[in-house]
Parts: structure tokens; sequence; C-alpha cells
């Protein structure tokens, strides 16, 4: 009760908002999906109308095209505006500052550029409050309380590693959280991190899928015992099935995947149905859109997000890079927004073949997922017609096994030369994160 406290006070410090905010999140949850889109459309209007009076691009954009802000009052009249993109934001930077930003208290922050393209843009103080308590409300659907123990286990993406001992040690108390760094996981590091989770007792770990499975292999090989915790949160990378399993064979608790994107607001999360990741509606719009940018109601896309609450540097209609698959499912566990699938990659996990087509590299993991004695694998696009498979292996690595990857990929493309390297680990990125697909062509 005390830690409880201490978490509402002090995040009650930094935005008095906070907790009156989070507690209406967690009733509107139960909002049917017709309530959660007429109120996201209220608040469409009123950034719609912002950034037309305040924001020069956007007023530039809407004079060009010959629209009013009326002409925007529903989600499906997003299509009338065309996409933005980070070159279209780094090209106009200063007209997407809004002509009032000096009035407003923003915090500066950027994307970890591990797609190599790299973004620094405003979040307004309340935006960034708001994403944290639906954070929380999203961890609540696995049975998280405000002020329960957890366990950090990730990079920058995270906040972990950059800021001073003593500011760093103070939020962690105040948050009743420990952050333990993914950026170096030798097998010394993760016999520290044992003992800190055994002993600090966290009913929640959190961080990167390869994080957290890599640190599982670690306890199963060398029959460590460690706390069970009540859930596992995986974040900021693709969460593969056989990764999930693994997971929650060693840690003896289930999964639960999430998705973020600070950059336009967008959040989902899963819940103890695990029938998908449940769109936040409160913080942003979310459009699933094929090639030609049509939206969807179901099927695989593109995801553009529309911030609603980020005045000091809107995002409207921002192709956020990634992939994802939304259905029309509704969830049994009676929440009425829409969900997510899966997140199946950003557009950055492509390989282009020789003939040029876009090939998904995921199109080898079931190769890999049956694969025995891979510890990690990552396919390198080094040239149009040369791939080169990295493997970690272990001790009952079978090479025979390889055949079965390179047929896969000749079905894909005659025209690609395949080198396989064994390497003793997969270089994360400067974020920490792992990248199962990586492209160094320049396009």
């Amino acid at each position: 009760m005390f830690q409880k406290a201490l978490f509402i006070f002090a995040h009650q410090l930094a935005e008095p908002k906070f907790y009156p905010t989070y507690k209406n999140l967690v009733d509107s949850q139960w909002k049917t999906f017709s309530e959660q889109t007429k109120n996201q459309e209220k608040q469409l209007q009123r950034m719609i109308n912002f950034a037309y009076k305040n924001v020069p691009y956007y007023h530039k954009l809407f004079n060009k095209l010959k629209l009013e802000p009326s002409d925007i009052r529903t989600i499906h009249d997003l299509k009338k505006l065309p996409i933005l993109t980070k070159n279209i934001i780094k090209q106009n930077l200063d007209d997407f500052k809004p002509v009032n930003l000096d009035s407003m208290n923003y915090y500066k922050n950027a994307t970890s550029g591990s797609t190599g393209s790299y973004l620094q843009f405003r979040m307004l103080k309340y935006d960034r409050f708001l994403h944290g308590a639906l954070l929380y409300r999203g961890w609540g659907y696995a049975g998280y309380e405000l002020g329960d123990k957890m366990i950090f286990l990730a990079g920058s993406s995270l906040d972990i590693g950059y800021k001073p001992f003593v500011v760093r040690k103070t939020h962690e108390i105040a948050r009743n959280i420990r952050k333990l760094s993914s950026f170096d996981m030798s097998n010394d590091n993760m016999k520290q991190y044992v003992k800190v989770i055994n002993s600090f007792k966290p009913k929640f770990i959190r961080g990167y899928a390869s994080s957290i499975n890599l640190f599982a292999n670690y306890l199963d090989e060398n029959k460590v015992e460690i706390i069970t915790p009540k859930a596992i949160f995986s974040t900021a990378e693709k969460l593969l099935p056989d990764v999930r399993e693994n997971i929650q064979n060693v840690f003896g608790c289930e999964v639960y995947d999430a998705y973020g994107l600070n950059d336009g607001g967008l959040g989902a999360y899963e819940c103890s149905e695990h029938n998908g990741l449940h769109i936040d509606t409160e913080r942003s719009i979310m459009e699933i859109v094929d090639n030609d940018y049509q939206q969807l109601e179901e099927g695989v896309g593109g995801i553009l997000a529309t911030s609603l609450h980020n005045y000091a540097m809107p995002f409207i209609r921002y192709d956020t890079g990634d992939i994802g698959h939304i259905i029309s499912d509704c969830c049994d566990c009676g929440r009425g927004s829409k969900l997510l699938k899966e997140v199946i990659g950003r557009t950055a996990d492509f390989l282009l073949t020789p003939e040029g087509k876009y090939v998904h590299g995921y199109f080898l993991l079931d190769c890999v997922e049956d694969g025995k004695g891979m510890k990690e694998f990552q396919i390198v696009q080094e040239k149009i017609d040369k791939l080169v498979i990295k493997i970690v292996p272990e001790k009952e690595f079978d090479e025979a096994q390889l055949d079965t990857i390179r047929e896969a990929i000749r079905r894909k493309s005659n025209g690609w030369e395949v080198e396989f390297k064994y390497v003793d680990k997969i270089e994360r990125t400067p974020a920490g994160k792992y990248k199962f697909v990586k492209s160094e062509l320049r396009l």
C-alpha cells in the first residue's frame, strides 16, 4: 500500500493530472468500439483545428489541397490527407514548430535510428504522461497494479543506461523497479542479474524479447533457480512463437506482448486471452493501409499514426515504417478496442531479390523454428544478389539443416548467393535491440 502511494505521489508531482487520467483510462477500456471511436474523432477535430491554425506545415498543406479543418471530422476523412514521412518532417522542421510552442511544456525526444532513419521530435508533457498511464493500463491486462515490483531488461529505448546514478536510483525507488541492461549480457552479468531478481522478487519482468530469451537460455542451460514472476512483458521487438514458448517454459508464467511508438503516440497491449493486441484509442489513431494507402478494416498493411494530444509536434497520418495485421474479431475479455493480430515487422525487414521483388525476411522463420541447435540467427543482405546467414550454433547444431534453409531461399529467388557464417553472438542495434533481418542495401 505504501509503495502504491509513493508511486502515485511521484507521478502526481510531475503531472497533477496523472492519477485522475489513469483512473479514467481504466474505466474507458470497457467502452464499446463505437464509443471509443466517437471520442477519438472529437479529439481528432481539436487536433486538426489546432494544426491548421498553429502549425505552418499543416496550414500550407490544407491550403494547397483546398481543404478546411471541417473537412476532416472522422477517421475515414483522414484519407483526404497525404502520408507524412520522416523525410518530410526533416525537410520542413521549422514549419513543424507551432507558433505558440514557447507557451508549452514539452520534452525533446528522438527515435532510436535502428532502421537508419533517425528523427528528433518534441513530445508535449501531458502526452508523455498519457503514454505512461496507458502503459500501466496495458500492463493491467496481465494483473499489474500501480507500484508493483518490476524488473526491466532492455536498452536505451526503455530508458536504460544513460541517467546519472542518483537520478536513476531515485527513479527506481519511486517506481518500485530495477533496471538491468541488455547491452552486455555476459554469463558473469547474468549471474549478477539472477541475484538482483531473486533478492528484489519482482511480480513482473519487462524487456526486449531477445534479451529475455537469452536470459532464459542462460537459466535453463545452467540449471539456475529463479523466482517465478506473475507475468513477463515483451516489447520493442517481434515476439516469435518459439521465443514466447521458451520464455514461458523457463520462467513458468505467461508472456504478454506489446507494441508502442512514441513518435506517433501508438500503443497496443495483449490481454490474458492472447487473441492479439488491444489498440489504444485515447492517445492516437492507428490506421492500417494497403499499398495504395487505402484504409483496411481487416488484413495486413502499413501502420499509420495520428497523434491526438501531442500539440508540441503533431503527427498526422505518420508512416511508422511498421507492418501490422488488423483483425475484426471481438475479444472474449470484453474490451471494445480493435485487435492487432500481430506486428509483422518493419518495412526495413524486407529483402530485395535480384529480380526486383520485395520479400519479407520472416519467410525463413519456419526453418529457424524447426531448426535444432541454433541459439540465434540473422539474415543480412549485403548485396542485391547476396545473403549472409549468421548463426550462433550450439553443441547439438546439425549442418544438414542448412540445406532446408538454402531450399527456402531458392524458392524465393534463384539469383541469391547464400553464405553461412558461424558467429559467437549477433550484434545488437545501438538501442540494444535484436534484428532478425538486416538490410545493408542503399536504395
